[in-house]
């Protein structure tokens, strides 16, 4: 799994760190507003002529001058995660708003993460805005490609844990971790009330989990006990058997097809998306439900700065955050959801896990492939 590589090698990314700090564009040239004095009065702010400045101004003319320098720019590339069809429509939100082209370049979190640190150590600057899984964005964030943003006023309309003390990425949403199950081939009274309950010989065969998850199995085995929840799935694997399988939408469909009867860990708003549509599927969380977050950031070295902002700043807006929540998301700002904060979530440290990746990996991984 070509991936797990580009974890348990994050040592080696901070040579990058020096790609990014040397001959990388500091703006986007003769499209940007020129540095100049705002007003007469002695607290008059220069107008921001890098990313770094413009990341960190607060003037009062801060939302014209991004609109402003956006326009000029036309245009900028966004790689995210995200599901392609979800995406392409809040990026045809934002075009259809602003006139702005977005050049969107949608992969697998894994293979975002491999494109961004491949293209900063080659010295190519396409990508502006980057949108993915907290853990890949972590990496990134250590790595030093990520400009903080300090000066934005929508981080107060959001949950205090989506900003996070860095600021080089901010959660946009949370992908809630849930079970999900074919109604045609997972009787009512079949459900099970626990993970003990998988150890029933009825599931035998009849299970499957997403071979990327190692970050939500920590997070439950922080809930369980790490001991206790190793041997029961390490139980559960010889007794019945964890089809795995890369991908969670892949994942979701095969439920919904009747394929894989019970999956351990998809998205809740994908299982949602699938019912919706029809399909014969119930979704539910074990006890408490473990959250994911994904973020986004905007690249120190972008060439459309304020459009990449203008993006960035869309992204976490309620207008934005509330068409997320229409598609099924849980989003992170509480104008567009006030119920935010009564949910009731576990979310994954992706700082806490990174620092342990090599070794987790290696935990989910013997567990699933019994070695």
């Amino acid at each position: 799994m070509k991936w797990r590589k580009w974890f348990v090698t994050v040592s080696l990314l901070a040579v990058l760190a020096t790609g990014c700090s040397q001959g990388q564009p500091a703006s986007s040239g003769a499209s940007e507003p020129k540095a100049e004095s705002l007003g007469g009065g002695t607290a008059a702010k220069e107008v921001p002529d890098t990313i770094e400045e413009l990341a960190a101004y607060d003037g009062p003319d801060r939302e014209q001058l991004i609109l402003e320098g956006a326009n000029k720019e036309g245009a900028l590339t966004l790689y995210t995660s995200m599901n392609q069809e979800i995406a392409q429509e809040l990026v045809t939100g934002f075009e259809k708003k602003y006139g702005i082209k977005v050049t969107l370049w949608r992969a697998g979190s894994d293979d975002v993460l491999q494109r961004v640190v491949q293209e900063t150590k080659a010295g190519r600057y396409t990508a502006d805005v980057v949108e993915s899984n907290s853990i890949e964005m972590e990496v990134l964030q250590r790595d030093g490609v990520f400009q903080a943003v300090t000066g934005s006023p929508v981080f107060n309309d959001l949950v205090p844990a989506a900003v996070l003390p860095h600021k080089e990425w901010v959660a946009t949403r949370l992908n809630i971790f849930v079970q999900q199950y074919n109604t045609n081939k997972v009787k009512p009274e079949e459900v099970p009330d626990s993970f003990e309950d998988l150890l029933d010989p009825r599931w035998k065969g009849r299970l499957a989990i997403e071979e990327t998850d190692f970050d939500w199995f920590n997070t439950l085995a922080q809930t369980l006990g790490e001991e206790k929840t190793i041997q029961l799935f390490k139980d559960i694997v010889a007794t019945n058997g964890i089809q795995v399988r890369k991908g969670h939408t892949l994942l979701s469909e095969l439920v919904a097809s009747g394929e894989i009867p019970f999956a351990l860990t998809v998205y809740s708003y994908r299982a949602e998306t699938d019912k919706k549509n029809g399909a014969p599927v119930e979704w539910y969380s074990i006890g408490d439900a473990i959250a994911r977050p994904n973020g986004v950031g905007i690249m120190k070295t972008t060439t459309h700065p304020y459009a990449a902002m203008l993006f960035y700043e869309y992204m976490l807006s309620e207008e934005n955050q509330k068409k997320m929540l229409e598609l099924g998301f849980t989003v992170t700002n509480k104008k567009a959801d006030p119920s935010l904060e009564k949910l009731n979530l576990k979310l994954v440290d992706a700082s806490a896990i990174l620092d342990r990746s090599a070794e987790l990996q290696k935990i989910y991984e013997d567990i699933l492939f019994q070695k």
